[in-house]
């Protein structure tokens, strides 16, 4: 009965889910409590995102490298799309920063990068590697900022935030402004016209960030910003895209008296409202629903899925697959 129990055992902290695209898989491992290297303290997790062309032997070659060091990995996602020879993973692990220094790190897997011709080999140790830095752009609407700063200051979102930007004057007493005066974030507000964006001064506001979130900022910006700012734009959308366009989603919802309605998230492009989308989600509603009960539950829809897009991104599991689309483990 022990090795039966102790089979058991085994098999509930290994487990392989087959995905019903048979050339998508993810595997994950459970730390097993008998092997005391896996419950060691000084074990820190780590995070690797891999895309090249597809061959054979690139997860033996990964899998090596991080056991050569004395790694083990707990969760690996991969994929790769029938019709292209692309090749996805991302890898998290636990090492110990002692036996694998960061820098031999980035050196191992620079060398598996050179090997298989890698368009993307980025690495993240969240114990290690300073927060990501963003801005945030927002408009008159309060709800998806406030949740942004209340998640940050709660720690679900692990981010550091160097300032909020807003085309809108928002005074003294407002909730935004003292609660970032009281947690030292700086307030801009930028008087925008048609026929003056601040696009400059933004991107000077901006410079020293890895991404940007626009917390329902109702300004296109320019191909210009797009091309000189040169990184990711995170964006919250009202409504199911690529329906719903535009500023009046929920009232183009009611007309179409549609029985689900949703939030996108996606990056930003030149196109409107056209990004790669990197979440979405729904809520059913019927025809005892009007225009106030359809904007009421699209707004808890958006703060949901900003939120959700940004830890997905913060924590690499968003990869550019296509022209306009994305592989999101």
């Amino acid at each position: 009965m022990g090795i039966v129990r102790k089979l058991c055992s085994t098999w509930n902290n290994l487990k392989v889910v087959k995905l019903s695209n048979r050339n998508c898989y993810s595997y994950n491992k459970s730390v097993d409590p008998l092997n005391p290297s896996c419950s060691n303290s000084l074990l820190t997790h780590g995070i690797h995102v891999f895309q090249c062309p597809d061959t054979v032997g690139i997860v033996a070659k990964l899998s090596d490298c991080i056991a050569s060091r004395g790694g083990n990995i707990l969760s690996a996602d991969v994929f790769v799309p029938q019709d292209k020879q692309v090749f996805y993973s991302r890898n998290v692990f636990v090492f110990d920063p002692v036996m694998w220094p960061r820098m031999q790190m980035e050196e191992d897997f620079l060398r598996i990068s050179k090997t298989f011709n890698a368009m993307r080999s980025v690495i993240r140790v969240p114990e290690l590697d300073p927060k990501y830095k963003i801005a945030i752009i927002a408009s008159k609407q309060d709800h998806c900022l406030i949740d942004l700063l209340h998640g940050w200051k709660d720690g679900r979102l692990s981010v550091d935030i160097t300032c909020v930007i807003s085309n809108h004057y928002r005074g003294p007493e407002n909730e935004v402004i003292r609660f970032l005066e009281m947690h030292g974030v700086p307030y801009h507000y930028l008087r925008i016209t048609a026929e003056n964006k601040r696009e400059e001064e933004i991107l000077e506001l901006v410079q020293n960030t890895d991404f940007l979130v626009l917390a329902r900022y109702l300004r296109i910006l320019s191909s210009t910003f797009l091309r000189s700012y040169g990184k990711d734009i995170i964006n919250i959308h009202h409504g199911l895209l690529p329906s719903f366009k535009g500023m009046n989603s929920s009232k183009q919802e009611v007309d179409a008296g549609v029985k689900l309605i949703g939030a996108t998230s996606h990056l930003v492009t030149e196109g409107f409202d056209a990004g790669p989308i990197i979440e979405q989600m729904v809520e059913r509603v019927s025809h005892r629903d009007d225009l106030q009960s359809f904007v009421q539950k699209s707004e808890n829809l958006e703060k949901q899925c900003l939120s959700s897009a940004i830890r997905s991104y913060c924590e690499l599991r968003v990869l550019p697959y296509e022209e306009n689309k994305t592989v999101v483990f």
